[in-house]
């Protein structure tokens, strides 16, 4: 054999921790098998709470706003305070408010118009002249709105509201019964259900206001305002709560949404939930990786002892046992993120919630595989100080 096949024959890698993992492949499979279940599990907590907190801010980022006035006893979407409307009119006075949107939000009872039973749907009200969404569809369609006792219901809103998208587009006349009185839709929007609202319905001020003819006169639930072009909304903001009285709350549309997933977060316990079962599965998928690995190096004690008498060092025994840890995050990590995209896909067509799998959520549990597979590693190097060449030979 000429020089150069040899040296490269003797400087070759053996894949040491590969082979130690296939040995046994009914281990291997029980390994790989478990941390992809805690994967699983890590992916549909995690992205059960992210789903939340992206649902309940839904319709907020479709507003058409820099700035967003609200009362300061509101404490979220489902707990909404009224505040006199014309704090709204007074922001005007600042050269740099362009115009004003007046919004109105609250829950009214549904009647199914199949089923004939009722259930709670947030309804939005404006006026049709106003641009209140971001999406230009909705203002071809707010003219519709302009006739009292019109509606535009949102289409994916449950199933339990009635097949009214369906019934609509088959050139039906589409009626219901809204906090006892009957209304018609005059069209269709997508914003897409939450968790605090099932589904979802915009109409005119007019209308509004006789579903809830209780409600304070002059006041409103939401105030949007838009600024100049080249306008800082911080700076507005900070002049606007300067000369405005204290019952009026001002946030810029990013702190508007913030405010919506703090609540959720801080103020109810799904958030701890959600976290707490992602937590779990992480420590779940810790005792099985070390468990698998603890066997593997005791049964290959003998073995690993051979190598120290032959003159490698335990810190090379060491980076076999870490990359058998490494290669089962690695193999791991594939059937759980598949699976994940299967399930994410199955809650979308079966909840209409906003779940998908992002990067950041992708990369933040391929981290905790690691650091569990790792971690477990490292707490099974400890049995190969029990490799003496002299007690096994």
């Amino acid at each position: 054999m000429s020089p150069w096949p040899a040296q490269l024959w003797r400087s070759r890698r053996i894949p040491l921790a590969w082979l130690l993992l296939s040995r046994q492949p009914a281990r291997l499979a029980i390994a790989l098998a478990g941390i992809s279940f805690a994967g699983i599990l890590m992916f549909m907590q995690l992205g059960f709470r992210d789903g939340l907190f992206d649902a309940s801010v839904t319709i907020h980022r479709l507003f058409n706003a820099d700035l967003v006035l609200m009362s300061p006893r509101s404490m979220s979407s489902i707990s909404m305070a009224g505040f006199p409307e014309r704090r709204l009119i007074q922001s005007l006075a600042d050269p740099e408010v362009e115009d004003v949107t007046p919004v109105h939000w609250n829950f009214v009872l549904w009647r199914n118009p199949e089923t004939r039973t009722t259930r709670s749907i947030l309804a939005l009200g404006f006026e049709p002249s106003d641009p209140l969404f971001i999406d230009s569809i909705l203002a071809n369609q707010a003219a519709e709105l302009n006739q009292q006792g019109r509606v535009l219901f949102d289409e994916r809103s449950r199933a339990e509201f009635g097949p009214v998208g369906q019934w609509f587009r088959q050139g039906r006349l589409v009626e219901s019964e809204v906090a006892g009185q009957r209304l018609r839709v005059a069209g269709l929007v997508q914003l897409g259900p939450s968790f605090g609202a099932d589904g979802n319905m915009i109409t005119s001020r007019e209308t509004f206001r006789s579903l809830l003819p209780t409600s304070p006169h002059g006041s409103i639930e939401l105030g949007l305002i838009r600024l100049s072009p080249g306008a800082d909304p911080l700076q507005v903001a900070a002049r606007l709560k300067k000369q405005l009285p204290q019952d009026v709350s001002i946030f810029t549309k990013q702190q508007f949404i913030e405010f919506e997933k703090n609540y959720w977060r801080s103020s109810t316990a799904i958030g701890f939930i959600f976290t707490l079962g992602a937590a779990m599965g992480f420590v779940v998928g810790c005792v099985i990786v070390y468990q698998i690995l603890y066997s593997d190096v005791s049964d290959h004690l003998p073995e690993y002892a051979t190598l120290m008498a032959m003159g490698y060092k335990l810190t090379d025994l060491l980076g076999v046992v870490a990359r058998e840890g490494l290669l089962l995050a690695l193999i791991g990590y594939l059937p759980a993120y598949g699976a994940g995209e299967a399930l994410y896909a199955l809650i979308r067509n079966s909840t209409k919630l906003p779940v998908g799998m992002e990067l950041q959520r992708a990369l933040v549990v391929f981290s905790m595989i690691l650091v569990m597979c790792m971690g477990s590693a490292l707490l099974a190097m400890r049995k190969l100080a029990d490799a003496d060449p002299a007690e096994i030979f």
